[in-house]
This record gives structure tokens, C-alpha cells and sequence, in this order.
């Protein structure tokens, strides 16, 4: 099955999320996506507010950075929300973009150690266990969830390069790639993913969710080839998708045909009509691709 998600870019200002919320959970979008970018929106906050103002969406944060969070924070956060709206809200945690993370002071030595001891206790945290640890960075003396969830709840991670994507598949339930991704370097990191999780000996197959630019519309390839611009680097043709229903359907059918379970469209920055995007999503995409 395919689930089929948009972004809420916080480059729009918050008070905008309401309206892309209901817009949304009318059109039968699967899931609408936030982020805690730096130094623009929390994604705890909006996504709070995004699964209150809806009725069966489900919402994702991709993703809290970890350097910014102590684990016993997210742990409370996550399970709150589980707790409040089951089963509809997905938490994802990375690196955060280091450039940000060095202007707050929180840029950590070792990433990939903060990622794991993060992943380690977060998880142990939502499955309602007390934990001590004295790692690098995570140090927790005892501590437990008074109101951990009440079923368990699967916690993702955001990947790119080859080690963190082997540590996803080791420490995380599943994985966010962002739409810096090809057909064919997702079919990689569904290799690497699968990769780590046998080298931990965990059973069964990581979900894998992966974001591509697209827009719609009649300056569709204009808009898309500045958004790829402003992305920078070299592109491929499969680096994004401009133009009808059809056309973004087959791209998001590609994408689940190299492994991809939740394909999340990603609008330019400078979309006109992010309400007109969601519908535009869940009304004439979504019918497009098999479940």
C-alpha cells in the first residue's frame, strides 16, 4: 500500500496551517507533513494544532533535530500526542541541518552517536521502560513516562548519507528521505536501510518515507526549475515532477515501485495556493495510485 502525504512548508506563516489542515482532511489526504525548521515554525506545536483542527488526517513531523532536543522532552512531546489523537500522528528525528545546529551552540561532535543514543532511549521511553543511560550526549538517571502510550508507536529517522541510513534501519522503525532523491538513489537506500536493520537482527521491513518536489499548475516547470535551482547541485530529470494529475501520479507510482511506502509531495516554496495544493493532492493525485 501507498500512502500518499503533502507538505506545510513553514516558509508560510503559521496562521496559514488551519486553512491547509482542512483543506486537506476534506480532499482525503492520507497525511500532511510539517517540519521544525530553523528558526521558523515548531513542528510539535503545528502538529498539535493540525491533528486537533482535523477529523481522520494523519500528520507527520519530518523532522525534530535532535541537537536542539533533550530525549526526555520528544519522549513527552510524542507520547502526548499519541496519547491525545491515537494512531494518527508519525514523529521522525535527524541530525537537523549542522549549519543551524552550530548557531544555537548545539552542533554535536558526533552526530551519528547523538542520533543513536537518542534512538535508543526515545524509543525505549515510548515503550513505557525506565531508563538509565550514560552515553556521549543521551544521559537519563531513571526516568519513565508517567503517561507513556497507550499502544506502541513507531519512531522514524531522516537519512542521507550512507552511515546514517544504516543507522535508521538499525534504530529506527522507519525512515524520511527528503526529495534530494532519485528513483534510483531511493532503491539505494532501501538497500542500505535493509542493510542495517539485518545487520541488528530485527525482523520484518522499515516503512520508508520519501519527499518530491512538485507543482502544478500553468508555470508548473518554471516554478519547479527554480525550486530545484535554489536546491542547488546537479539535477536529474526524476529530481521532482511539474504538471497534472497524471503526470504527478506516475512519479509517485515510480517512487512506490523502488520501495518507497509513503511518497509525500513537496511544493515549491513560492506556491500560490497551498489549500489549492492539498485538494489538488487528495482529489485528483490520490485516486491515481494504487493503495
Amino acid at each position: 500500500m501507498t500512502s500518499l502525504g503533502a507538505v506545510f512548508r513553514p516558509q508560510l506563516p503559521p496562521e496559514r496551517l488551519r486553512g491547509v489542515v482542512r483543506a486537506a482532511d476534506e480532499a482525503g489526504l492520507d497525511e500532511l507533513w510539517l517540519w521544525e525548521d530553523c528558526f521558523l515554525e515548531s513542528g510539535v506545536a503545528t502538529a498539535a494544532a493540525a491533528l486537533a483542527w482535523s477529523d481522520r488526517l494523519r500528520v507527520g513531523i519530518g523532522l525534530l533535530p535532535v541537537p536542539l532536543r533533550n530525549v526526555a522532552l520528544t519522549a513527552m512531546e510524542a507520547a502526548t500526542l499519541h496519547r491525545l489523537f491515537p494512531g494518527r500522528a508519525t514523529i521522525a528525528v535527524g541530525h537537523g541541518v549542522q549549519d543551524w545546529m552550530g548557531q544555537v551552540g548545539a552542533r554535536a561532535e558526533s552526530p551519528l552517536t547523538l542520533l543513536r543514543e537518542h534512538l535508543e532511549a526515545l524509543r525505549a521511553l515510548l515503550r513505557g521502560e525506565r531508563v538509565d543511560t550514560e552515553g556521549r550526549y543521551v544521559r537519563l538517571k531513571g526516568v519513565a513516562l508517567d503517561w507513556p502510550p497507550a499502544t506502541p508507536v513507531p519512531v522514524l529517522a531522516g537519512g542521507q548519507g550512507p552511515r546514517t541510513l544504516r543507522l535508521t534501519g538499525e534504530a529506527a522503525d522507519g525512515t524520511v528521505l527528503d526529495a534530494d532523491m532519485t528513483v534510483d538513489g531511493l532503491r539505494e537506500a532501501r538497500r542500505l536501510v535493509d542493510e542495517g536493520r539485518r545487520a541488528a537482527g530485527r525482523p520484518g521491513r522499515a516503512d520508508l518515507v520519501v519527499y518530491l518536489h512538485a507543482a502544478t499548475g500553468p508555470d508548473a516547470r518554471d516554478r519547479l526549475a527554480a525550486e530545484l535551482d535554489a536546491w542547488g547541485g546537479a539535477r536529474a530529470e526524476d529530481h521532482g515532477v511539474a504538471g497534472d494529475a497524471e503526470t504527478v501520479a506516475g512519479a509517485v507510482r515510480r517512487l512506490a515501485e523502488a520501495g518507497a511506502d509513503t511518497v509525500v509531495l513537496q511544493p515549491t516554496a513560492d506556491e500560490p495556493d497551498p489549500e489549492g495544493f492539498v485538494r489538488f493532492v487528495g482529489r485528483q493525485v490520490r485516486p491515481l495510485v494504487p493503495r
